[in-house]
């Protein structure tokens, strides 16, 4: 599986972006996919994930402003991001992990391990 992302760069606070994610080499329909981001000087933390049911969870302070969404026809996971911050600012990584079947499907998918990640790229917001 790999995972490639696109779309960071720089906008002023209250600017839009939009992350993609680009998903090849996967098999199974079942799946966990998430964006996650590391601030300058702290550990990653998530921001977002989505099954393949579309159960979706976001992190407290980007609900209401970051949507994911996935087009499954494109294989590509997205993240809209509105109203930044500067405290979004981040490298943003992309993770996904597929299953046979839906009885393999972790109990959420914010909370689980993920094996597959991409390169990342950055997001800076400036006030």
């Amino acid at each position: 599986v790999r995972l490639v992302e696109s779309g960071g760069g720089s906008v002023q606070t209250g600017g839009s972006l939009r992350l993609s994610c680009t998903v090849t080499g996967n098999s199974y329909s079942t799946y966990c996919m998430g964006w996650f981001r590391r601030p300058p000087g702290k550990e990653r933390e998530w921001v977002a994930t989505i099954d393949n049911y579309e159960v979706i969870a976001y992190k407290f302070s980007v609900e209401g402003r970051f949507t994911i969404s996935r087009d499954n026809a494109k294989n590509t996971l997205y993240l809209q991001m509105d109203s930044l911050r500067p405290e979004d600012t981040a490298m943003y990584y992309c993770a996904a992990d597929f299953f046979p079947s839906d009885n393999d499907l972790p109990p959420n998918c914010f909370e689980y391990e993920y094996h597959n990640w991409g390169q990342g790229t950055q997001v800076t917001v400036s006030s």
